[in-house]
């Protein structure tokens, strides 16, 4: 892909880029709890963005997306918002370093990334974290890296309609090989956790099914947390239990009371999952992963026909753990899987999804890497 990237940047504008990459994520659990204030437990994937940037000393920027073979060229006020979607990550990343202090100037970039889309792993986090990264370094803004976290976090909100919260973003720029993290959504404490499941492994298998998360089905979703945030008193839903929930039971819609429900429940199993990974005790890390899934399917209900097959091929193939990952509304199930049984679960989820819906899962093993950097 390096090289690919800097051969299309030679055609199109000449010498002297530098590489970045930044990587997409998995979440082993804790889903929609970002922006509920809640815990988070992701890590960085071998897969991402590569970018080669070269600044061109022009208020312009002159982008290529190598995989869609599209170019854009746009200037750096807020007026110049390009009309390609892609486009406007490029250019929110720019605007969101602007409005921090960041004086930057025009570049030249193509980019291309291997993060499979619409499945979950967080392409656009990928992306922004990949520009945000290299417009600081390469213009000396001295912006730290959890501010490059909210810089595509910001571009998310501001230019691309999602509200979305900081794990992605946050995963991409502070990755780090062999280890998942910990990250408190409401005070930005985190820690590095090493995984190495020793007779285990982590296999992502990709439905295929896209759905766009902007828009109405996430932004609705978020809107039902913050309602009863509001009832019970609360900035968020973080730290709320159960019994507090039921008795506002009455003064909330159903739908709201659904979605806090399993907000409530994610919490709890985050951090039943960190004590279990620090055991050993890959058991209890499963039954919590089918327990999120579950809870996403019927309460938050942002599953799909396709996914919900999957985590029922897993448990019927005796996985040890298996759930939606990402936003929703397709992408993948993340799957822990004994060694022992990893050919023949995969054997069985591909023949048996292909029987009913005409096509085969992509399947992607799990390697954690290191976060957002700049190419040697």
């Amino acid at each position: 892909m390096k090289e690919r990237v800097i051969q299309k940047f030679g055609e199109l504008y000449g010498d002297g880029a530098i590489l970045f990459a930044s990587p997409g994520r998995i979440n082993l659990i804790g889903e929609h709890t970002d922006y509920n204030g809640g815990f988070v437990f992701p890590g960085a994937v071998d897969k991402g963005i590569v970018a080669a940037i070269r600044l061109n000393g022009t208020d312009k920027v002159r982008a290529y997306a190598l995989d869609l073979g599209e170019e854009a060229e746009f200037g750096l006020a807020e007026e110049d918002k390009p009309a390609q979607s892609w486009a406007r990550y490029i250019f929110g990343v720019c605007r969101e370093v602007q409005k921090r202090g960041g004086r930057i100037g025009g570049f030249d970039t193509v980019f291309a990334g291997d993060v499979p889309l619409g499945a979950g792993m967080s392409s656009s986090a990928a992306l922004e974290s990949t520009y945000a990264f290299a417009l600081n370094d390469l213009c000396g803004c001295g912006i730290d890296k959890f501010e490059l976290a909210r810089i595509g976090q910001s571009t998310e909100h501001n230019y691309c309609g999602v509200n979305c919260g900081i794990m992605d973003q946050f995963a991409s720029v502070f990755g780090k090989k062999g280890c998942l993290m910990r990250l408190d959504c409401r005070s930005m404490e985190f820690a590095y956790f090493p995984f190495d499941p020793k007779g285990y492994k982590l296999v992502l298998l990709d439905s295929r099914v896209k759905h766009e998360l902007v828009g109405s089905p996430y932004n609705d979703r978020r809107a039902s947390c913050e309602r009863v945030s509001q009832v019970l008193g609360q900035e968020f839903l973080r730290g709320a239990t159960m019994e507090q929930l039921d008795a506002v039971k009455d003064r909330i819609s159903e739908e709201d009371y659904k979605r806090a429900r399993y907000v409530i429940g994610e919490e709890r199993r985050v951090l039943d999952v960190c004590e279990a990974l620090e055991r050993g005790d890959y058991e209890t890390v499963g039954k919590r992963m089918y327990e999120t899934h579950w809870g996403m399917s019927k309460d938050y209900e942002v599953s799909c026909e396709e996914l919900d097959f999957l985590a029922e091929v897993a448990e019927e193939c005796g996985v040890t753990g298996s759930r939606i990952m990402g936003g929703g509304f397709g992408g993948c199930t993340i799957n822990l899987v004994r060694e022992e049984l990893y050919d023949r679960f995969i054997a069985t989820a591909k023949e048996r999804f292909a029987a009913k819906y005409g096509h085969e899962p992509e399947v992607y093993d799990v390697v954690i890497s290191d976060g957002s950097r700049r190419l040697e």
